[in-house]
């Protein structure tokens, strides 16, 4: 059958971020993340003009504490001496203290209702007094789930579905509802592309039946790097675009924060610019189990994104099993490789070793983009295309959680060390960073000896 084109957006409510607005009439945004450590305010200030000036609409710092709020405040006093107004967000995790204090001195604010508070009462007493700060300073609040961090009640209520998250999402948001706060925006996240998209599927419709139709954060949780990266996040939130669902996009890369923005740009271009190739030049369809996406275009990076952003909804949708690409500025070789890259990133089939990495943030407390890259050499050198999944991952925030569905993780667990997981089990804990990737092959060597 064919699959028209036509994008028609989810209609949101819109939520103000400073001078910058989400949702309702508003272009889909572009948001990134910094990952130089808070409290080093010189770097912190340059690499948010670098963002500023690729195109990114927010800026997100980790605020661990009360000293990264005092440093979040002077980074936001610094970049508006010279200039440049981009919202900065504040990502809380554990601490609704920090929280309140943050709300204070930046636009936005991003708690996760797994680890904000897990009574009933207890969410219900913090997260009024955080809506109070918020309303008194005209900040807004990003509800953000991530999939590798729900609570223990949602934990031993729902376990660790899509259903789970948005109950969790529900939680927060009823009570916002109640106390008459609207700039609020809503991310469930997941490095599974199928579990993400659900997911937001899910929260959508659970919001719709209640009357509710607040924005929507999209993004694929610790997508990787290079082309892996794109590819996975494309499909994911490519998904949700072509379902006219998403108000702001962050892709998440374990490389440069900077880098993230052009992808997320192109993704978004490609779903509403009137005259995007997918509205003249696209030919896409399903039969017989397989989907067919033919385009000319001749960037190959642009392709990708494009075939993997349409390719992935398909699969799941009509539950196809096969891709064809067709393309004549490329080889056959280059269009079958790409079938398979994106059947893997759409959790339809493996064909070669996963690298589920975090993009890195100021909690990350050793070389991510250096370490990713060493893990990938020396395991394709050892196990080449096994199947396996394999994680690496900045922090404990999400680590454990987001990598349950790998088979090996690479953990940082302080400054320069790490923790090493099979599974969801921790069997090597705070060993030196310069002994870790050697422990991780010895590990996987020592596994596949014993099947």
């Amino acid at each position: 059958m064919n699959i028209y084109p036509i994008f028609t957006r989810r209609k949101s409510t819109v939520c103000h971020v400073g001078t910058l607005t989400i949702g309702g009439e508003a272009p889909i945004r572009v948001q990134t993340m910094a990952n130089t450590s808070t409290n080093d305010i010189d770097a912190s200030v340059e690499q948010a003009k670098r963002c500023a000036y690729a195109g990114a609409e927010l800026l997100r710092y980790t605020t661990q504490g009360m000293r990264e709020v005092e440093s979040v405040a002077q980074i936001h006093a610094q970049l508006r001496s010279e200039g440049i107004t981009l919202p900065l967000v504040a990502d809380i995790h554990f601490r609704s203290d920090v929280a309140d204090a943050a709300a204070a001195v930046v636009e936005k604010v991003r708690i996760n209702p797994g680890n904000y508070a897990n009574r009933p009462d207890e969410i219900d007493e913090r997260f009024t007094r955080l809506l109070t700060i918020c309303r008194t300073h005209h900040t807004a609040l990003r509800i953000g789930v991530n999939h590798g961090s729900l609570s223990k009640r949602m934990m031993d209520q729902y376990g660790d579905t899509p259903e789970g998250m948005v109950a969790s999402c529900m939680e927060f948001l009823r009570i916002a509802v109640r106390e008459h706060f609207s700039d609020i925006v809503l991310s469930v996240k997941s490095s599974n592309t199928r579990v993400m998209v659900e997911t937001v599927r899910l929260l959508v419709k659970t919001m719709d039946a209640e009357g509710m139709a607040f924005p929507l954060h999209l993004g694929v949780t610790e997508a990787g790097e290079g082309e892996d990266g794109r590819i996975k996040s494309a499909v994911g939130i490519g998904a949700l675009l072509a379902d006219g669902i998403g108000d702001t996009v962050r892709i998440s890369l374990s490389e440069e924060p900077e880098a993230e923005v052009p992808v997320a740009q192109a993704l978004i271009r490609w779903f509403t610019d009137p005259l995007s190739p997918r509205y003249h030049d696209l030919t896409l369809s399903v039969d017989n189990n397989t989907v067919r996406f033919a385009d000319n275009e001749s960037d190959w990076s642009l392709f990708q994104l494009h075939a993997a952003a349409e390719c992935g909804r398909l699969l799941w949708d009509n539950h196809a099993t096969e891709i064809i690409l067709s393309n004549p500025h490329f080889t056959d070789e280059q269009l079958t490789r790409l079938a398979s890259d994106i059947l893997q990133a759409a959790r339809v089939r493996m064909y070669k070793t996963e690298f589920i990495s975090c993009p890195g943030c100021g909690r990350t407390m050793f070389n991510l983009q250096k370490t990713v890259a060493d893990i990938k050499r020396e395991l394709t050198d050892t196990i080449g295309n096994s199947g396996l999944k394999i994680a690496v991952m900045g922090c404990i925030v999400n680590g454990p959680g987001e990598m349950a569905d790998a088979d090996y993780g690479y953990v940082g667990a302080g400054v320069d060390r790490i923790s090493l997981y099979r599974g969801k089990q921790c069997v090597l804990k705070n060993i030196p960073q310069e002994e870790a990737v050697e422990q991780l092959l010895k590990l996987i060597e020592q596994d596949k000896q014993h099947e």
